[in-house]
């Protein structure tokens, strides 16, 4: 295992550079990490590589083994791996980070939740992802074309290469990063790799200028290094570890299923007092069938022909399968949607149904914060993130609760409370916008209706001018 201290013993000498980078990228290739994310990779791509790999053997009559060519032999991988990733990421980080000044996101560029929840995809497959902070926005890497190189002293991540190959007859692209800048190699088809662009460093000052259009003055690194890694768990394995051989029994029960009911259609025939007829005879016998659908054969004594079926066993294997099911759903600590059952959906057996998932959720979530806490600190940013959960809901139930405490509670609570329920968070800014205007129009209403009132009231209450005196009689 290549460490951090192994670069620095390299030097600067280009050609010692350029070998132990390739030398990087061939033994994280041949680790037993790389080759566990790549295999976790398949499960979840729904190519179930043990399966695939899986051939019926049978043995002749001197105990020697064959493939067997003749029987059926599907091959189902299934997707219950890829639902247990899905289901981690959309519960946690589905309504996306908040953080509680509102210009963070802002810095963190407009794709950070995607690409957070893009390295927990990374990470929860093949144990590690990382989250490189580029001046004003993270790229994530996997594990898979990311070779780390861990100092020796504190075990923390102190530089790596990436790599990046379309296929054999193309470039092979590398870049080194270092904690004082990095460096890009290239290594055509056939040739020997070379500097692509020396070191640079991470934040480059641009100046512009009409006659001499931009130009950079100097640049500067961060106060760390700047990729950031991203584990599946204290262990730094993926989610699959443990698991995979319960996966492996599903699949390989769905297809044994799917092949008995393939081989049951067939239906095979006996031939009582035919021992002079030989496979060519059979063969023909078979054929015609096919075409007449009549077969002839003598009575009482003579020779007869019975049909016989084979059934298969559905039902035990059908059970089997959900047993499976049930051990991988208590294994992976997933939500279940299909064991609540309709006529218990009140909100207290939601909670219970997510007791599973959210004690492996709050793990996630710790090794989440750590990830963002480490580009934050990159980004100079002094904030805390904070998650909404995106759990299944009795909509009903928990609207009566939340009106039930709104007396305890001010308004923005209670309304950011009812719009998570429909999943409507989002439009919280636009609706405190609506309300805000119609607020004041309402306010404008009444003022003016208020000032039409006191108007009219000033002028009844005014001293009205006296009456005109009627001219007197002539005496």
């Amino acid at each position: 295992m290549l460490t951090f201290e192994d670069l620095v013993a390299v030097g600067e000498d280009e050609k010692q550079r350029i070998a132990f980078v390739l030398k990087v990228i061939q033994q994280h290739q041949q680790s037993d990490a790389y080759r566990a994310a790549k295999t976790a990779e398949m499960y979840y791509d729904g190519e179930n590589p043990t399966i695939m790999q899986y051939e019926k053997i049978i043995y002749d009559m001197k105990g020697k083994a064959h493939v067997d060519m003749w029987t059926a032999n599907h091959k189902i991988a299934s997707q219950f791996f890829p639902f247990v990733i899905d289901q981690e990421v959309s519960y946690l980080l589905g309504n996306g980070i908040r953080f509680n000044n509102e210009g963070t996101k802002d810095q963190l560029g407009k794709d950070f939740d995607q690409e957070v929840m893009d390295a927990l995809e990374y990470a929860r497959i093949g144990g590690t992802s990382f989250g490189f902070w580029n001046l004003d926005h993270i790229e994530v890497f996997k594990l898979t074309e990311f070779a780390p190189l861990y100092g020796e002293e504190n075990g923390a991540l102190m530089a790596g290469v990436r790599w990046w190959q379309l296929e054999k007859t193309k470039p092979l692209r590398a870049t080194l990063y270092e904690l004082d800048g990095f460096t890009e190699y290239i290594r055509e088809n056939g040739k020997d790799m070379v500097v692509l662009k020396k070191k640079q460093p991470y934040k480059e000052n641009v100046r512009f200028t009409e006659a001499e259009g931009e130009e950079i003055t100097d640049g500067e690194n961060y106060d760390g290094f700047p990729v950031v890694p991203l584990y599946a768990n204290k262990a730094h394995k993926s989610a699959l570890n443990g698991k995979k051989n319960t996966v492996d029994a599903l699949d390989l029960l769905s297809s044994n299923m799917v092949n008995n009911c393939d081989e049951g259609n067939l239906i095979y025939w006996v031939l009582t007092n035919c021992g002079g007829m030989d496979e060519l005879d059979d063969a023909k016998f078979v054929e015609r069938l096919k075409t007449s659908h009549v077969a002839h054969a003598d009575g009482d004594a003579g020779a007869s022909v019975e049909a016989h079926t084979v059934e298969a066993p559905v039902e035990g294997t059908k059970t089997t399968k959900q047993d499976l099911k049930d051990q991988l759903h208590e294994d992976f600590q997933t939500f279940d949607a299909k064991a609540m059952t309709a006529s218990d959906m009140s909100a207290t057996a939601i909670k219970a149904g997510y007791t599973r998932l959210d004690m492996k959720t709050d793990k996630i979530e710790r090794e989440v914060t750590r990830f963002i806490n480490g580009i934050l600190a990159l980004a100079g940013i002094d904030d805390d993130p904070t998650y909404q959960r995106n759990q299944m809901v009795n909509a009903t139930e928990e609207t009566q609760r939340i009106l039930m405490q709104a007396q305890y509670f001010d308004a923005e609570y209670i309304t950011k409370k009812l719009l998570a329920i429909n999943g409507d968070i989002d439009q919280y800014e636009d609706l405190m916008k609506r309300m805000d205007a119609e607020n004041a129009n309402r306010l404008k209403e009444m003022e003016q209706k208020l000032a039409e009132a006191e108007a009219q009231n000033a002028a009844q209450q005014a001293p009205q001018p006296p009456a005109p005196a009627e001219p007197e009689a002539a005496e």
